[in-house]
């Protein structure tokens, strides 16, 4: 995560936060209190809609008689409001620091957000960004301790990481490790999951190489999957 945070008071003015976006290069702010509990976030999509926000004719204000006033009132004051606690995002997806690289993904997935502040006791320690996850993707892994590398134990873990996955078949693959390369021997259903063993076999720490001499499944098998 990120933990060189540039943060702002809530009363900071929109204008200023808007300079402190493009003086630094980052696309977003945290607004924290004088505690330093989290409040929310101004981000550039907050900006960019209060730029984008249109005046209303007779027919909008009609319309918007029967609409969600709430909804209508926060949208008015973002477009409108004058200090960062107006405009700011304040319904957040927030983790704790024990959150692992994965649960925090799965998040951004599922709220399809671009970062997700991490909290110690409720105040802001640091963010986590799409860029931070990339690179955690990209950085090399860690080499495994000594004794964990045999062709046994790298048999072990591929067969485990096999069984952990549902597309596998895991009756029909038979994995042989020998010098730390991985072989792949029976049948697969599909190029994808033929794509997939290789993949998952290369993530096992320890895999040197991986050759898939697996066969498409015969057709008398198939009926039984």
């Amino acid at each position: 995560m990120t933990t060189s945070l540039v943060v702002v008071p809530p009363e900071t003015p929109v204008v200023g936060v808007a300079e402190l976006l493009a003086s630094r290069g980052i696309s977003a702010v945290p607004v924290a209190d004088a505690e330093g509990r989290l409040l929310g976030l101004v981000t550039e999509g907050d900006l960019i809609r209060r730029l984008a926000e249109e005046k209303r004719g007779p027919l909008g204000w009609f319309l918007g008689l029967f609409g969600d006033s709430r909804r209508l009132a926060e949208r008015f004051a973002k477009a409108h409001g004058a200090r960062a606690a107006d405009v700011m995002t304040r319904d957040l997806v927030t983790v704790d620091e024990e959150a692992g690289v994965d649960d925090i993904a799965r998040l951004m997935e599922k709220h399809q957000i671009r970062r997700v502040p991490v909290l110690r006791d409720g105040k802001l320690v640091g963010i986590v960004s799409r860029a931070d996850l990339l690179r955690a993707v990209l950085a090399p892994a860690a080499p495994a301790a000594a004794g964990e590398t045999t062709d046994a134990a790298l048999l072990r873990a591929v067969i485990a990481a096999m069984r952990e996955q549902p597309w596998v078949d895991t009756f029909y693959v038979f994995p042989s490790v020998k010098d730390g390369t991985v072989t792949f021997y029976g049948f697969h259903r599909s190029e994808p999951v033929q794509r997939g063993l290789v993949v998952l076999a290369q993530g096992v720490p320890g895999v040197r190489s991986v050759e898939d001499r697996t066969e498409p499944m015969p057709f008398f098998l198939r009926p039984s999957l």
